[in-house]
């Protein structure tokens, strides 16, 4: 099985820029070395991961100490579109 590829959408971007520099770093030292690498191979499956309840798209969610990465997954072209994060407090008011 091939490794799926990632990519991060506009409103990502947009959504670390906003976090304090100490964070957006935190955050990508843990994308980067840790996430990526991980949900690349098995992007459904983890302690961390979890497929969220009555949204269309499919959509998952990753744990990454208080914050929450959410992301879908294009099983046929094996693209993971990376969608947003944000802080636990916030993720879920939506």
């Amino acid at each position: 099985m091939s490794e799926y590829r990632i990519f991060e959408t506009d409103e990502f971007a947009k959504q670390l820029k906003k976090l304090s520099p100490r964070e957006a770093a935190f955050l990508r030292k843990k994308l980067d070395g840790y996430v990526y690498p991980q949900i690349k191979q098995e992007p459904f499956w983890g302690s961390k991961i979890k497929k969220l309840q009555g949204y269309t798209p499919e959509t998952w969610r990753y744990r990454i100490g208080k914050f929450r990465l959410f992301y879908v997954i294009d099983t046929e072209e094996q693209i993971i579109f990376v969608l947003t994060v944000d802080h636990r407090k916030d993720a879920y008011g939506r």
